[in-house]
């Protein structure tokens, strides 16, 4: 059931992504290709997700895996949750951000 949980928020993951506005952020960040580069690794992330709950039951060692895996998933999502709020606030507040010397996205 737990594994479930976990594809439900890789792939909840992966709409707040697709709904980004994508161009908005280029134009603001130049991020776009990083985020695009994230989509692609989620994507990878849910597919194995996918196989590794199949081997669950049979291997001690895949629990253990995926519940670090969904660990990191969540970690993920709170990142990509605060990172669409401040780019919702920073269109209220009609600004542009200045990119910060060193403030990279990796």
């Amino acid at each position: 059931m737990a594994e479930i949980v976990v594809t439900f928020v890789v792939e909840e993951m992966l709409k707040k992504l697709a709904s980004l506005a994508l161009e908005e952020i280029d134009r603001a960040w130049g991020l776009k290709g990083k985020l695009q580069k994230l989509s692609k690794s989620l994507a990878s992330i849910r597919a194995v997700l996918r196989d590794a709950e199949e081997k669950q039951g049979r291997e001690e060692s895949v629990k253990i895996w995926l519940q670090k895996l969904r660990d990191v998933a969540y970690e993920a999502e709170d990142v990509l949750d605060e990172f669409g709020y401040e780019v919702l606030r920073q269109k209220v507040e009609g600004s542009t951000p200045s990119r910060k010397e060193g403030t990279e996205l990796h």
